[in-house]
């Protein structure tokens, strides 16, 4: 590449990354940041709602981290016991997450995340998906096993519906949005991986990984 190359290269690059979030992306992550965060609106991702809506896959109100609260609340549709293994797995994976993510995003370490400061976690990560953060690594991994319910390492069209309307999606609108996904009669590793790049990169309507969520628009 010739010196010339390498300036118009790099001069593109700025301006790219200094693009404005689009008011697309933006509704994108405020359903995400309102809807898997927060029981209600809210300006700010707490750390008790966070906990709350993963090991229970409802929301609450208010949770707190006592040992007694945390050995009774578990992921209901799981069907799992205080004591079970995977129960636990996820309880710690989980606390590790929320560190990571405050560590990564509350930048004035206030112990929440703001929304500006969630649009800037993933204004970063659209630059380059393939280099995501631990946290977000973890977090596409967490949300892949929440949808899949059997553990089978596949996403199928119940469980994903399941899941959406758990969080408010109706389910005829759950089912026409796994079937604009594209892929077929079940969602791989690898699939849900390439549509969790384009929900939270892409700037394109038609993208399906809008999808990846259960709804069809934003």
């Amino acid at each position: 590449m010739t010196a010339e190359a390498i300036r118009v290269y790099s001069e593109a690059k700025v301006r790219i990354d200094k693009m404005p979030l689009s008011e697309f992306r933006k509704k994108k992550l405020l359903y995400v940041f309102n809807t898997f965060f927060e029981s209600k609106p809210s300006v700010t991702i707490k750390y008790s709602v966070w906990i709350a809506e993963y090991r229970n896959s409802r929301k609450f109100e208010q949770w707190t981290r006592s040992d007694n609260q945390s050995s009774t609340r578990i992921n209901e549709n799981r069907g799992w016991s205080a004591d079970n293994p995977k129960a636990q797995s996820i309880r710690d994976t989980l606390l590790k997450m929320w560190d990571n993510l405050r560590q990564g995003a509350d930048t004035d370490q206030d112990g929440q995340v703001s929304r500006d400061e969630w649009f800037e976690l993933w204004e970063e990560y659209a630059k380059n998906p393939s280099n995501a953060s631990e946290w977000q690594q973890d977090y596409m991994s967490v949300t892949f096993q929440l949808f899949d319910a059997s553990g089978d390492k596949s996403i199928d069209e119940n469980e994903y519906c399941n899941v959406c309307r758990y969080h408010g999606v109706a389910e005829a609108e759950a089912r026409e949005a796994f079937k604009k996904l594209g892929v077929g009669q079940e969602i791989t590793w690898d699939k849900f991986t390439n549509l969790w790049k384009q929900y939270f990169s892409s700037d394109e309507p038609t993208a399906a990984g809008n999808f990846i969520f259960g709804k069809t628009s934003f």
